[in-house]
Order: structure tokens, then sequence, then C-alpha cells
């Protein structure tokens, strides 16, 4: 009894000396000669991005879906980046390094061998009773980078002709996709990806456009460390127009990845990861070719939506036609058509009454796709990057958007050698407020020989929010757009102020 008085005649003591500590250092701190000393409130700092992890489930998978990697850096100084195979879940220890980088500013191109085939005991343990079962999967890699190769940093996915299909992903705990149903695909399947040194626990939940699919909670889908597996769920969601996944995890991360194809033996498309749901959303990166424009909406939560479209084209932001007047219920995933869209470059803004997510599909893409596709992402940030231009088989162009307050963006090229030279390898985009732009990027010679090139697109000081997207074309027919995503060298950290309170439950 004495000692229990005696730590709690302790603890009210310290508890006064804190108090103390406190108010006298807030005095200090508020006296005029601190004060004119200069010693406010303190700036935020910042971070340098020392990590970053990627994944992609193409390269090495073989046939039609192998494909290669285009990764840069847009960075000075020491750093390596360290490309792995993933593992059939379940399989022994990972092999050695495929390929380690350690040039910042400078564009790789890498070609990615086969993955050897699932061992047969592997490929015949999936789950049989699972409402989708899952099997371990053939081929992926993940990316470490480390230093400067982190920095600025991207990797993307490509296929046999070196055009860029999809960017490679960070892992995160939840991830959202739209798309066309299996009527317009009849193979929709699901990569799972775990890229770190413990199993995760993943689930998924589907929305269509006739509403949730009942028993679509798979839930419970074990994902060992550094291993791949895949869903095919064309089954679940037969007969659907759009579909809509929701993946999560409740315990580690995962990199997901979703690929719609009409028929086997055809590559098709990978579906661009969407935004989570929210109030407002930017969709960058529409080109100027013909045909429809399907905008593919999810309405996750109970209440109904009441969404309105903008389009931020170079004439100016306006409603296109069908853009106004949409009611969603809650709990479904449709598709709008926007027809008056088709043939004019440009971004679309949407604006809902309860959070949703969307992504916009056109005519092109390789052979098998359902459609080209854009997705929501935020505004540019520092600096953006897209590794994979090919210097020959198609034609790249940037849609750069400025839905707020007028921009100006810098657009460099960076090839195998570094930057590209020539007064056309750097230029200087102005974006008035509400517009969009198409800034066609020309491809730089070596020796008189087309090279493949990376862009980094930078907002300068002062600019309003831009957003972009990449759109490669052949023959006129869109084969690709990817989102410019904000690929950072360092972070902002929050101002720490004292408190009593924060050590307090």
């Amino acid at each position: 009894m004495r000692r229990l008085v005696a730590n709690r005649f302790v603890l009210a003591l310290l508890m006064i000396v804190a108090l103390a500590a406190e108010f006298g250092l807030a005095s200090i701190s508020h006296h005029p000669a601190a004060l004119a000393s200069g010693q406010g409130t303190p700036e935020p700092t910042r971070a340098t991005v020392s990590a970053v992890l990627r994944a992609c489930p193409g390269p090495g998978s073989g046939g039609t879906v192998g494909s290669g990697l285009a990764v840069a850096a847009a960075s000075a100084g020491a750093g390596q980046a360290t490309v792995s195979r993933l593992l059939p879940a379940g399989a022994a220890s990972a092999s050695a390094p495929l390929k380690v980088l350690t040039q910042p500013g400078l564009l790789s191109l890498l070609s990615v061998a086969t993955a050897p085939a699932v061992p047969r005991g592997l490929a015949q343990s999936s789950d049989a009773s699972a409402p989708v079962p899952t099997v371990p999967a053939r081929g992926g890699v993940m990316i470490s980078a480390t230093g400067a190769m982190a920095r600025g940093f991207e990797a993307e996915q490509t296929s046999a002709g070196g055009l860029a299909t999809a960017q490679c992903l960070a892992p995160g705990t939840d991830f959202w996709f739209v798309g066309p149903g299996q009527r317009s695909a009849a193979d929709i399947q699901l990569y799972l990806m775990n890229t770190d040194g413990e199993a995760a626990d993943v689930g998924v939940q589907v929305l269509t456009d006739s509403g949730p699919v009942l028993g679509s909670s798979d839930a419970g889908i074990g994902i060992p460390p550094h291993s791949m597996v895949v869903q095919s769920l064309a089954g679940l969601v037969r007969g659907s127009r759009v579909v809509a996944l929701n993946v999560t995890t409740s315990v580690g991360r995962v990199v997901a990845a979703v690929q719609e194809t009409s028929g086997s033996g055809q590559p098709g498309a990978w579906l661009p990861a969407a935004e989570p749901p929210a109030n407002s959303q930017v969709l960058p990166g529409l080109p100027g070719t013909p045909g429809g424009r399907n905008l593919y909406i999810a309405v996750p939560g109970s209440g109904n939506a009441e969404i309105k479209v903008t389009a931020i084209t170079a004439r100016g932001s306006y409603q296109p036609t069908g853009g106004t007047g949409i009611d969603l219920p809650g709990g479904s995933a449709i598709s709008v058509q926007l027809p008056s869209l088709g043939g004019i470059p440009a971004a679309i803004q949407i604006s809902s009454s309860v959070p949703v997510t969307a992504t916009m599909g056109m005519p092109g893409g390789a052979a098998g796709a359902p459609g080209a596709f854009t997705a929501a992402t935020s505004p540019v940030q520092e600096q953006g990057v897209i590794a994979g231009d090919p210097g020959s088989g198609g034609a790249s162009s940037l849609v750069l958007s400025a839905p707020g307050g007028a921009a100006q963006v810098q657009v460099t090229e960076l090839t195998a050698a570094g930057q590209a030279t020539g007064s056309s390898a750097t230029q200087t985009v102005s974006l008035a407020a509400g517009h969009s732009e198409v800034l066609n990027l020309p491809v730089p010679r070596q020796d008189g020989r087309p090279m493949s090139f990376a862009v980094i697109v930078t907002p300068q000081a002062g600019s309003g929010p831009v957003y972009a997207g990449r759109v490669v074309t052949q023959d006129g027919a869109v084969e690709s757009i990817l989102p410019v995503n904000s690929s950072l060298s360092w972070v902002p950290l929050p101002v720490v102020h004292s408190s009593v309170t924060a050590g307090l439950p």
C-alpha cells in the first residue's frame, strides 16, 4: 500500500513538473525578445525519398501477356534499382535478381525472359470451394529502388513491340478498378502481388450494373511473401456490362492489376487503377481520336449519386451532351455514353453528391482489348514521369489540362543516353484556366536513328493544378493512355507542435 501511494505521489509530481515546463516554455516562446529573434511557429520541413517499391504482373508471364520494362529516375546521385521475379504462391525461395540498375537520369529498357512454368503441384493447389478459385501465377516482377534511383522514379511494363501497356504500381491496402463487364471482355483476370517479406490477406468486393454481386465477398485470400496469384472473374460477373472491383487487405500490402480481353491468346487491356471514391475527380488524357466515349462509374455507398461531368478542352470548360442530370443508385456500377467528346482532346471532371470512382473508355487498345482507358488521378506534384515512349512504331503526345487556375509546365525528354538535346527536347507550355492543350512529343534521334524516351512533366513555380495523360497512337488508333502520376523526390512533413495532451490517452 505504501509503495502504491508513493508511486501515485511521484506520478503527480512528474505531471506538475511537465506542466510547469510546458507553460514555462510556452511563455518563453511568446516573450517579445524570443519573437524578435525569429523563434515563432516552425516552418514545415520535408524528407527526401530514399526507397520505393513497384510491381508489374506482365513481365516474364509468357505468351501474349509477357512483356518488358521501361524504368526511369529523374534525379542524379548514387542509388540502385533491383528487378526481381515474383514467385508463384507456395514456391521456394527467390532466385537471383534479374537486373540491377545504378544510373539515375537515364531511361532503361529491359527485356524479361519468360519465367519457368508453375510446378504442377502448385498449379493444382487452389481451393475449389472458394467463391473464386485462386491459383499461383507465372511471371511478374518487383522493382526495389533506393537512393537516387528512388527519386523521381517511374516504371512501366511494355509490350513485345515496346509500347507501354500499364504502370507498375506501389503496394497498398485499397485498390479500385472500373471498366467493361463480361459482355465486352470474355476473360477478366485479377492479379495480386505481395512485394513484402510478410504474408498478406486480401478481400475482393464486386459491383456490376446489376448491383453488388451476391456472395462476391472473397475474403481471406492469402498471398505469401514476394509471390503473385491470379483469379479469373468472368464466371462470377457473367452477363455484366460494367464491373467494379475493390481490393482491400486486412493484413499486409499488395499490388493489384486487372487484365481484360475478348478472347484467349490476345493481350487485351490492363485497366488503370482508379482513384478511391471521392466527390470530385479529374480524368486526364482523352485523345483527339474519333469514336465514342464511355464513362464507367461505380457508386459504392448506399446513397444515390447526382453527377455532373465537365469537359476541359482547348476551347474552355463546359458540360458535354449527356454530362448533366446523371442520377445513379447506390451500390451500382454503370456506363454513361458521352458521344459529343469523340474527337476532342480533353480531361473530364466529375462532381458528385456522394463519393464515386470512374474510368473513361474509348476505341483502341491492343488485340482483344475492349478499348483504351484512362482513370482519375491527382494533379502533378513536383514532377511526373512517363517512362516508356516508343522511338518507332507509334506517336506520343501529352494532353495537359488546368481545371482550376492558369498553369505552366516544362516538359523534358530523357533517353538511354540522358537528357535529349535540341530545342524540341525541352518545351514550356502555358495553360489558361479551365483549358487543355495537346503537346506532340518529338522522337529524339542519335546518329539518325529514333530512340525510345521518357518524359518529365514539371509544373513551374506559381502554377495552378496540372493534370496530364500520355497518349500513344499507331496508324491513327489509340494504343494506350497512361495518366501522369507524381514521381516525387521529396515529401513534405507536417509541423510538429508541443502539447500537454499529446501523451494522454
